[in-house]
């Protein structure tokens, strides 16, 4: 079954009763708001996600040329675990992790399908979406630290540090991103109101973001606002907006250091904030620590085809290798070694190759991939590749550039026939 198009806002689309419509962008809704619910399992987001999954084919959900790739990809990074994993089969923790990679795999593909038609609308809706859910998980992970809940502050924090809905302090930091640029390009562009309920939103989840203390969060909140306020300056059609952009950035800024300021006149967050801020941390030092560890895996790889399946790096390491690029490798030798980058810098490289494209979701688009070079880079020091919304950046990545192909074919061909 096809969809309906609105002109000027959906590309290439085919049409759809009104109501198949209004529920398909529902569920888009609905998916990005329970991203943000990630403390149980299965979560409310992994169910979420397969109801819109069977909704979705059932309604309608076309494939389309450009992302056969794509799925290449995936399966070979997965079919390189699943190898790597068979001696391992009696452990069930590593049967629930190639479980999760395989279903990781599909979402790529759903988000990937589902951005590739009726961008621009479920794009909005997906964007919507994960602002509420951030919100409820900055709000919650806000009256955590604070003891705001009785009995919340256990359940809501882990080691002093906000965690939200989530089971890690460094993923609610990293989830929080997004959601946050969503509602920083509100805050430079939209008219006041908007605006303004942006203003708070980008504080709660910027407050969020710090008391989770994770420094790859505090600098892929710093780094990706100003990438994505740069490329959005670059890509304006007016030098009004251009102006306006940079003078809210600047006042954002100020803000940005007055609340910080704030936080650091109560003396239990100064001592958490010096000790997170510091560089000099025991399990990043030594020939065994962070870094050393991924010389050693680096190494290690080359000398094993088959890896030595999934998490089983630290039973020869202290810890975990905390680099999903050495992880791949490890948990799936080389097949999926090869793969995971490969997958990886073929949707970053595509991605630039987008950014001055001129289509009617470039503004989501810029958020959006943003958003995933900060994951890309974070990659290098967190393991991310479980990450849930990792793969749902991944996939409308992808869904968003072949639609953009969609986009400018048919323009090309509305501007010959005139």
């Amino acid at each position: 079954m096809a969809y309906a198009a609105t002109a000027g806002e959906m590309n290439a689309a085919v049409r759809a009763a009104p109501g198949v419509l209004a529920l398909q962008r529902a569920l888009v809704w609905l998916v990005g708001a329970s991203g943000a619910i990630v403390f149980i399992e299965p979560s409310p987001y992994e169910i979420v996600t397969l109801l819109a999954t069977v909704t979705f084919f059932a309604t309608g959900l076309r494939l389309r040329l450009v992302l056969m790739p794509l799925i290449l990809m995936l399966v070979l990074l997965n079919v390189g675990y699943t190898v790597s994993a068979i001696p391992l089969f009696e452990q069930s923790e590593v049967v629930s992790w190639i479980a999760t990679s395989w279903y990781m795999a599909v979402t790529v593909m759903f988000f990937a399908m589902v951005t590739s038609e009726d961008t621009a609308a479920r794009l909005d809706m997906l964007r919507r979406g994960l602002v509420v859910g951030a919100m409820i998980a900055s709000l919650s992970a806000i009256a955590g630290y604070f003891n705001l809940v009785p009995g919340g502050h256990d359940l809501l924090t882990l080691y002093e540090r906000a965690r939200g809905t989530f089971k890690d302090p460094n993923v609610l930091g990293a989830f929080l991103i997004l959601p946050a640029l969503f509602a920083l390009q509100s805050v430079v562009l939209d008219k006041f109101r908007k605006a303004f309920r942006n203003v708070f939103a980008f504080g709660i989840m910027s407050l969020a973001i710090l008391l989770a203390f994770s420094r790859a969060a505090w600098g892929g909140l710093v780094l990706t606002s100003a990438f994505m306020l740069a490329l959005m300056v670059l890509t304006s059609r007016t030098n009004a907006q251009r102006s306006r952009i940079i003078v809210m950035a600047i006042v954002a800024a100020v803000l940005g250091l007055a609340l910080i300021a704030v936080l650091l006149s109560f003396d239990a967050t100064a001592e958490m904030f010096k000790q997170r801020a510091s560089f000099d941390q025991s399990y990043d030092e030594g020939r065994f620590g962070r870094f050393g560890r991924h010389i050693l895996g680096a190494e290690m790889a080359l000398d094993l085809p088959f890896g030595i399946g999934p998490l089983q790096f630290h039973r020869f390491f202290p810890e975990d290798t905390h680099n999903s690029y050495l992880n791949a490798f490890m948990s799936g030798g080389w097949l999926s070694g090869m793969c995971y980058p490969a997958l990886v810098f073929t949707t970053v490289i595509m991605g630039f190759r987008h950014i001055f494209v001129r289509l009617p979701w470039q503004r989501a688009y810029l958020a959006v991939f943003s958003a995933f070079i900060g994951t890309v880079g974070e990659s290098f020091v967190i393991d991310t590749d479980h990450w849930r919304h990792f793969w749902m950046m991944l996939g409308a990545m992808w869904g968003m550039i072949a639609a953009a192909q969609i986009y400018k074919v048919k323009s090309r061909d509305e501007a010959s026939s005139v």
